[in-house]
């Protein structure tokens, strides 16, 4: 036989006419003045034996029993539908407990105690099975039934208001909750912080995470959303500090989030410290080794003018996307770091692979060769440029220089 549970022992108490206190507030209200009554003798074999079956774990002989009750009267007919409709809501059968439990909570005649349990349990049903308009009164008349308000009384409300976007209501009733928490009630923050991103009010949202971080403060989730909403009103200092603060705890356990807080580094005047960390979580794994991320690194290493790095990594994401573009850079950077011979290949490489403005990567080719005194060949690049009209002027400009160059060497052009 299993144990009997809460809902079984209340239950039985009211069967045979007995209460169950609560400690209630010392104004008198509706659970303490409405009387439990017995029911009547026919009616209670039946319920005496339904409920036998239940102890002993035979639920569905259990309601066979109380569905063949022959209730005569409006208080017994509300019991054996409590009574169905929660061995119902045990068995899984919702759309059938929620009937009874209607049915008895509309008769509004049952004790108080009992009128109040499965007042709750209608609410709480009707929740659960998305019928969120029709739970939420019945919140509220069992907080006017019981004289208590409280906490989590409201967090249902707000759930049934959020799940119908009625989020001016779900902001009221989330303060009124917190109002009565005896403790931080995250659930009802997280609820308004929710209502005031739907209503795209950034500003409201970032208050309530200035709120909760510190009452808070090992949810790193709650770190991550305040940086995120920094952002989003714009406050990129504020943004970073939390982002670092998050980093330096622990907090930050993916990759985009690293991504963010080097982006705002780097943004902020400290590439080369964004570089690094970056490059640590791509080492680590927690920041994927593929062309885009790469990219961003050479990024963060050319913003610092370290050319041979960003090279370096321009380079690897360009191998492994074979993209004109990124090789363009690369040789860009060799050549800035003085590194001509080795940029040479790489521009030619820029080239057939395909590039927008192939004159973009001639003109670096008649730099690079002329840096290295080979005449010909920088004129050859720079009259190539002269061709594109983006480098049309600049490789023009270096034609006459070059040509001159070449005459003092003695070098045919």
């Amino acid at each position: 036989m299993r144990n009997v549970n809460k809902i079984a022992a209340l239950l039985l108490l009211s069967l045979f006419g007995g209460t169950v206190s609560s400690a209630i507030a010392a104004e008198k209200c509706e659970i303490d003045t409405r009387q439990s009554k017995a029911v009547g003798e026919s009616s209670a074999k039946k319920i005496q034996k339904s409920f036998e079956a239940y102890t002993n774990g035979q639920l569905d002989e259990a309601i066979a029993i109380l569905l063949e009750a022959n209730a005569k009267n409006d208080f017994d007919k509300a019991y054996v539908a409590r009574m169905l409709g929660n061995f119902y809501a045990e068995k899984g059968k919702m759309d059938t407990a929620i009937k009874y439990l209607k049915q008895a909570v509309e008769a509004d005649i049952l004790g108080g105690t009992d009128h109040a349990a499965t007042m709750r349990l209608y609410a709480d049903l009707l929740l659960q099975e998305k019928k969120f308009k029709e739970a939420i009164p019945y919140y509220y008349k069992w907080m006017t039934f019981t004289c208590k308000a409280d906490a989590q009384m409201y967090r249902r409300i707000g759930i049934a208001h959020s799940e119908l976007k009625q989020w001016d209501k779900v902001i009221e009733v989330a303060d009124k909750g917190l109002s009565l928490a005896e403790a931080p009630d995250k659930g009802l923050y997280q609820m308004k912080l929710t209502a005031y991103f739907n209503q795209k009010k950034y500003k409201n949202a970032v208050g309530v995470l200035e709120t909760m971080v510190p009452l808070f403060p090992e949810d790193g989730r709650l770190w991550v959303q305040l940086a995120q909403f920094y952002l989003m009103i714009e406050n990129y200092d504020k943004s970073l500090a939390t982002y670092d603060l998050a980093y330096r705890n622990g907090f930050l356990d993916s990759g985009s989030n690293i991504t963010r807080l080097a982006q705002l580094m780097a943004q902020k005047g400290a590439p080369y410290q964004a570089a690094k960390i970056y490059q640590k979580h791509m080492k680590s794994g927690m920041i994927a080794e593929d062309a885009k991320s790469l990219e961003i690194l050479a990024g963060f290493y050319q913003n610092a003018k370290e050319f041979k790095e960003a090279a370096e990594f321009y380079g690897k994401a360009a191998a492994i996307s074979n993209d004109g573009k990124l090789y363009l850079k690369q040789g860009r950077l060799l050549s800035l770091d003085g590194n001509y011979a080795a940029a040479i290949p790489v521009l030619e490489k820029a080239i057939s692979l395909g590039i927008d403005h192939p004159g973009e990567a001639n003109f670096e080719l008649a730099l690079a060769h002329l840096s290295l005194k080979q005449y010909k060949s920088a004129y050859n690049r720079a009259q190539l440029a002269a061709k594109d009209k983006k480098t049309e002027k600049s490789a023009n400009s270096y034609i006459s220089y070059i040509k001159e160059k070449a005459r003092m060497h003695n070098v045919a052009l």
